[in-house]
């Protein structure tokens, strides 16, 4: 199916790269690919729950009125902001690993990514999901997003897994939302 897509995208490797990594990253995950993802949310949350207890960012909640709102918001979790941000700042953005780019080149390009991942969380809060402002400007947040941002990064370099960082979004977002204060920060108490 590669060999289809350089033929016919040949003259266009830039498309043609993109959908190799599209194609290769969205492969079933296995039990190594689990063990990236547990490790990496442990890791995660030993450092994010101190730093965000600490300044008064977590705060312990339990924001859903009833089972079938906490279902729609896992649902819709997993699509937006999960699915979609890490299509974008790891899959097209990142080299997947069976392209074999030197450790310098993929650093950069991993660098560059979380810049990109940091700075698109403010924009996105004066454009498109307006309830993020002004928390998604908030050293705090960005602080813990780019701790995210590099734990997804360093799961996807081991595994070239589209769902490994995806899986390990979507459980920071949704405990972050419904048990650690996000939905009350980002839409108050309705």
């Amino acid at each position: 199916m590669t060999a289809v897509f350089q033929q016919t995208l040949g003259q266009f490797p830039m498309i043609s790269t993109l959908i190799n990594r599209l194609i290769f990253a969205s492969r079933p995950m296995n039990s190594q690919d689990w063990l990236v993802v547990g490790v990496t949310l442990l890791v995660y949350g030993a450092i994010a729950l101190p730093l965000g207890f600490n300044s008064r960012f977590l705060q312990v909640s339990r924001g859903f009125r009833n089972l079938k709102e906490l279902f729609q918001g896992l649902v819709v979790a997993f699509f937006t902001p999960a699915l979609i941000e890490e299509l974008i700042f790891r899959v097209l953005l990142l080299p997947h690993p069976t392209e074999r780019v030197s450790t310098i080149i993929w650093c950069l390009w991993a660098a560059l990514s979380l810049f990109l991942f940091i700075i698109y969380h403010p924009i996105n809060a004066l454009t498109f999901h307006r309830q993020g402002n002004p928390t998604f400007m908030t050293p705090i947040f960005l602080i813990l997003t780019g701790f995210l941002g590099l734990g997804c990064t360093v799961a996807y370099k081991l595994t070239g897994c589209l769902w490994v960082p995806v899986i390990i979004h979507w459980a920071v977002v949704v405990i972050w939302q419904y048990w650690l204060g996000g939905k009350e920060i980002l839409y108050g108490n309705n």
